[in-house]
């Protein structure tokens, strides 16, 4: 099967190539090239949002031999804009298997590369950073290597890409509660995964996923116990008009819970900048101490931007008292972000991934930091009899 495989490349914004032989869909395809050091949840990969318009490198050498199911997209579509193998797997062998990873990528019109030396394209751009990149194969690979490397230049930088809004929902939806509803959240969706909704209810909470463009006033019209900010692509630097409509969930008192993008956006309503990670955090083995805590999990990330918060100095804000809660064990990036007024916590966000459907669920316990944060928040009244 491999043997017959047609030539394909992959061609690097700095010029450098690699050659292989096409998976997936035939074609070409350009997208900011990052890699993945998770060893099992390809599928959840890729169908999640926060990879919209990357090509991503996966570091597992062995990828498809678990297949493709219909039950475990994060999503309702493949978001990455092109796939990177070592070696494919002859063929599925998994009881919950319904087609092949191929199959997949190639009904879905996913361009992938398999057969190339994955280890040597992951220390490059180790080296030299996440850049863009180009898949081609089919007629597209044979064309000259100088006219594919224009197409792989021409094609939008991932800096200043303002993205949340192309994957979000259009029309709000609720997730019911699992069965007594204790709490009600607005979860505004700037690319969020199926499993975070999930995660909520199972904890008696009924979610709201509401477009990114929801306004403050749609927001109290639901009178949530809680906002939550969802994971998302793009650079957090575009996403205004998400940090103004945070800034107004803050002030209004709501407590507030975000994931990843819904980080960055936090970091932004209290006044802290956001950067680009030279290679990014991508994977299911990032090691993160809980600072609140003392405890190292270890941790599901996708993430090429960063907030730039101090980590050991308390921030005073017009919002309250802000303090990096987590970091990452490996560089010392910003993980965590909670703020307080007095000894009270108000708000808090993760750069990680918590619902994590592949595992690790080291973090599922920031669910249940959600559900105290909102607990604590209601004034005796609304606590006294049976909650609605």
């Amino acid at each position: 099967m491999l043997t017959t495989r047609e030539p394909a490349v992959l061609v690097l914004e700095d010029g450098r190539t690699f050659t292989g032989r096409a998976y997936g869909h035939r074609g070409s395809t350009v997208g900011e090239a990052v890699f993945n050091t998770g060893m099992t949840g390809y599928q959840e990969t890729l169908t999640d949002p926060s990879y919209h318009r990357q090509v991503v490198v996966m570091t597992a050498p062995h990828v498809g031999n678990t297949g493709w199911n219909d039950e475990d997209d994060e999503s309702g579509r493949i978001w990455v804009s092109g796939f990177v193998v070592r070696d494919p797997a002859l063929r599925p062998s998994n009881w919950r298997s319904q087609r092949s990873l191929e199959d997949e990528l190639d009904a879905k019109g996913v361009v992938g590369i398999c057969d190339l030396d994955t280890r040597a394209l992951t220390r490059h751009l180790r080296e030299r950073g996440a850049m863009r990149a180009g898949i081609f194969s089919g007629d597209a690979a044979s064309a000259p290597r100088e006219r594919l490397l224009t197409q792989v230049i021409d094609a939008p930088s991932m800096t200043g890409a303002a993205l949340a809004e192309q994957v979000a929902t259009q029309v709000a939806y609720v997730v019911p509660a699992v069965g007594e509803r204790r709490f009600t959240v607005a979860a505004v969706d700037l690319g969020i995964k199926a499993m975070t909704p999930t995660m909520m209810a199972q904890r008696g909470i009924e979610v709201h996923v509401l477009p990114a463009t929801t306004t403050i006033e749609e927001i109290r019209a639901i009178a949530p116990d809680g906002v939550f900010f969802s994971n998302g692509p793009g650079d957090p630097s575009t996403a205004e008009r998400q940090a103004d409509l945070l800034r107004a969930v803050l002030r209004d008192g709501i407590p507030y819970f975000g994931i990843c993008f819904g980080n960055q956006i936090l970091g932004k309503a209290l006044g802290f900048g956001t950067y680009k990670l030279k290679y990014g955090h991508r994977g299911i083995n990032q090691p993160v101490m809980d600072r609140t805590t003392g405890k190292v999990e270890v941790t599901a990330h996708n993430h090429g931007f960063a907030v730039d918060a101090p980590l050991d100095t308390v921030t005073e804000t017009e919002f309250g008292s802000v303090a990096v809660s987590h970091v990452c064990l490996n560089d010392d990036v910003v993980e965590g972000l909670e703020v307080r007024q007095g000894e009270q916590l108000t708000a808090f966000s993760v750069q990680y991934h918590p619902e994590a459907a592949a595992g690790p669920h080291d973090a599922a316990y920031l669910f249940d930091r959600f559900v105290d944060l909102m607990q604590a928040s209601r004034t005796p009244d609304t606590t006294q009899g049976e909650v609605a």
